[in-house]
């Protein structure tokens, strides 16, 4: 009995290591490794002989607070004026947002009393679209002004279906916990995209900026809840490339508490269980080779087996510091052990401001982690609302 339970430790605390070093080191290392060795995907600095017909849609609700800087500033994009709508759709709203709207003749509103959630809202617009590219972006961020641009010129490409921006925080001289871990976390996320970028297609769609050529545009269920990673991943499977441009950055602040940051996280935890279950023909690598690798290594793992590899490998480390006669086992626990001290501490400290951003990586890897526990009990239980409430953002 004494071996079976050593062996179920040995073979337990290995694969769940392996699982957890692969999925948030080694899957980078390998693509990089990939890209570094054959040609690259990615298509050259495209030129537009002429600009496209331009759809740029806002979805807000109660954003009173940043509308009309949103508005200023997309009309600010380098785009010609001529070949760019500006339309925003504010249902549900019941604060000043359809008013400040208003206020601008160039920018078209879209408005109903009736609160059905952000995708509903999109996706009812959408039908009125006609012009061949459609760009999607956040009513509280904010982009450079050669955004649209640096987007655009890629689908002169016809096999590039969508392109996605980048996400930036603002980085401020003192963050709390939650500010310091999104902020790196967002850093080495457009590494990894950059990366499946180059190799083939990213997996998921930064959803405060990324476009689509509307012909390819599926309709996300009304109670999807990451209807930018659906979107995104649809497009994929038809076998277009969806593309990631630094050079598009859309910028906000951190959430402004970890309450709120741990809130958006559970909610995308759910909302990636959800895919998962409606995107499952992905998962046949027969049928899409490197996408399904990409998906499954960048995503699935994410969602499903990482979080509980953190648990296996934790407990059956335990045991074997007790059991097993390796001084290796007792390093590793005792490194366990400082890891998890360092996110208690980041923890207790966790809406302090703090100057030294990377004190806070700890608390913050292990509650991305244990966000997803909290993301599957809510998927099981159907708690997850397409009504969620808005995240509360720091001021810059």
């Amino acid at each position: 009995m004494f071996e079976f339970i050593w062996l179920l430790c040995f073979i337990g605390f290995w694969s769940g290591l392996l699982i957890l070093l692969y999925t948030y080191l080694g899957y980078g290392g390998v693509i990089y490794l990939i890209n570094t060795f054959r040609p690259s995907a990615k298509n050259a600095k495209n030129f537009m002989k002429e600009w496209p017909q331009t759809t740029f849609l806002i979805a807000a609700y109660n954003e009173e607070a940043y509308i009309r800087d949103k508005i200023i500033n997309t009309l600010n994009l380098e785009y010609p004026k001529d070949k760019m709508d500006i339309w925003v759709v504010t249902d549900g709203s019941s604060d000043n947002t359809a008013a400040i709207v208003r206020e601008f003749p160039a920018v078209k509103l879209f408005h109903k009393n009736e609160r059905r959630g952000k995708i509903h809202a999109v996706n009812r617009v959408m039908r009125f679209v006609k012009s061949p590219i459609v760009v999607f972006s956040d009513a509280n961020t904010m982009l450079n002004v050669q955004a649209l641009q640096n987007m655009v010129r890629h689908y002169s490409d016809p096999k590039v279906g969508g392109v996605s921006g980048e996400k930036r925080i603002v980085d401020l001289e003192e963050d709390n916990a939650s500010g310091s871990g999104e902020g790196l976390y967002w850093k080495y996320e457009s590494f990894l995209k950059k990366m499946d970028s180059d190799l083939n297609s990213i997996v998921g769609s930064a959803g405060e900026l990324f476009s689509v050529r509307t012909s390819l545009y599926e309709y996300p269920p009304s109670d999807m809840v990451i209807e930018d990673f659906f979107i995104s991943m649809k497009i994929a499977a038809k076998g277009y490339r969806f593309v990631y441009e630094p050079a598009a950055m859309a910028t906000e602040t951190a959430s402004a508490t970890v309450e709120d940051e741990w809130k958006r996280k559970v909610r995308i935890s759910a909302g990636g269980l959800q895919a998962i279950a409606r995107l499952k023909d992905l998962l046949n690598p027969w049928k899409y080779g490197v996408l399904t690798f990409q998906y499954v290594s960048h995503r699935v793992l994410r969602w499903t087996l990482a979080p509980l590899a953190l648990l296996v490998v934790f407990i059956t480390n335990i045991w074997l510091a007790v059991e097993a006669p390796f001084v290796l086992y007792d390093w590793l626990l005792i490194g366990q052990l400082l890891f998890y001290s360092l996110a208690f501490v980041g923890f207790l400290l966790r809406n302090e401001k703090v100057g030294i951003k990377g004190f806070f990586v700890p608390f913050y890897f292990s509650m991305m982690n244990f966000s997803v526990y909290a993301g599957f009990i809510r998927y099981v239980r159907k708690e997850q609302a397409v009504t969620w409430e808005k995240t509360r953002r720091a001021a810059a």
